[in-house]
């Protein structure tokens, strides 16, 4: 820890070999785009680089604080309009929902419609799913939001699920 808080280019260099791995990996799962989850990761080191004053080791490991910084990364950037806006005008794929013809072909809820089914839900429980599933908010972060008790955001969050997981059977 000395030698990384001392800005030692080749502790930074053995971090970034033994850890880089597993971190992307967490990014990817955010971000789920490999060129930019491997910008997102250079920016993690980056920041690792420029914060790591900022880590106490009575909090806890160096590794837990490296894969908190990379989760608010990739989720930072998920966030961001930018990225948004990109996902906006994406095509699709492969025509991967469409015949030779260009005919529409029969879509299954893995493919498509699964905003429909979570629409089947109270509203209190669909905000709360839409902000947890699709948006990435965690529960802490959800009941800060919404002005809701965190015991109230984790019990609504299970109903829901109890409930989508009965309309998809």
């Amino acid at each position: 820890m000395l030698s990384l808080k001392a800005r030692d280019q080749q502790s930074f260099s053995f971090l970034y070999d033994n850890y880089s791995g597993a971190l992307y990996s967490i990014v990817l799962q955010v971000v789920a785009d490999k060129e930019l989850a491997s910008d997102v990761l250079q920016e993690v080191f980056v920041n690792i680089w420029r914060k790591i004053e900022s880590y106490d080791s009575t909090k806890g490991r160096l590794f837990t604080w490296m894969l908190n910084v990379a989760r608010n990364l990739a989720i930072d950037m998920v966030r961001s309009k930018a990225y948004q806006n990109s996902q906006k005008n994406q095509g699709i794929p492969g025509n991967d929902f469409f015949d030779k013809a260009g005919n529409s072909t029969q879509l299954s809820f893995d493919n498509i419609g699964l905003k429909k089914v979570v629409n089947k839900l109270k509203t209190e429980h669909r905000v709360l799913i839409d902000l947890a599933y699709f948006k990435g908010y965690t529960h802490e972060e959800i009941a800060e939001l919404e002005s809701l008790p965190l015991g109230t955001v984790k019990t609504r969050i299970r109903s829901a699920l109890i409930q989508l997981r009965e309309y998809l059977k």
